[in-house]
């Protein structure tokens, strides 16, 4: 990879050789595998070492988690925050690996709306729970430094699930605590 990078650098006019870009290429290279690193990991293994039996059958919402992906249209960051909510039935998560679950996704080259979708897939499974929801709000750096160039535009994206998904309190209620309604 760094000798592609290389070429990269000379493509775009530069010289490798430059004080202040000798290491870049082994830099990069190093970035990239780490901002890559849901490629190596397994969702379903992430989630079946925290899930508990708990007499718990009501809403659990995890608010806030940071997320750091990466466009797969223009390899450029999006950042934001992933809201989780879950009715459980009698079996809960461990509140880590929800955020973990979210970084597994995120940590790939990605969609927004792909994103949503896959983390609350994998949340409702496992532990059958009665409904999901999931919503991210993040900021894109394809639409911020480059093309239209707007920079306060936030992208929404929803993915309800079971009892979430009807206009109903549940929905309602998920949406509320986390600030969205």
């Amino acid at each position: 990879m760094e000798d592609e990078i290389k070429k990269i650098l000379k493509h775009l006019g530069e010289d490798p050789q430059r004080e202040g870009l000798v290491d870049t290429p082994k830099r990069v290279s190093k970035a990239l595998e780490y901002l890559t690193q849901g490629y190596k990991q397994n969702p379903e293994e992430i989630l079946s070492s925290a899930i508990f039996t708990e007499e718990c059958n009501h809403m659990i919402i995890v608010r806030d988690i940071e997320i750091y992906s990466m466009c797969e249209h223009h390899m450029l960051p999006f950042f934001g925050k992933c809201h989780i909510g879950y009715i459980a039935q009698n079996r809960v998560y461990g509140v880590s690996k929800l955020a973990r679950l979210v970084d597994c996704f995120a940590r790939r080259l990605q969609i927004q709306e792909r994103l949503t979708q896959q983390i609350a897939a994998s949340i409702m499974e496992p532990i059958k729970a009665e409904g999901v929801g999931v919503v991210i709000e993040s900021q894109h750096l394809c639409m911020m430094m480059r093309g239209v160039s707007k920079q306060n535009s936030k992208m929404l994206t929803s993915a309800m699930l079971g009892s979430f998904r009807e206009e109903n309190a549940t929905r309602m209620e998920f949406l509320r605590l986390i600030g969205q309604a």
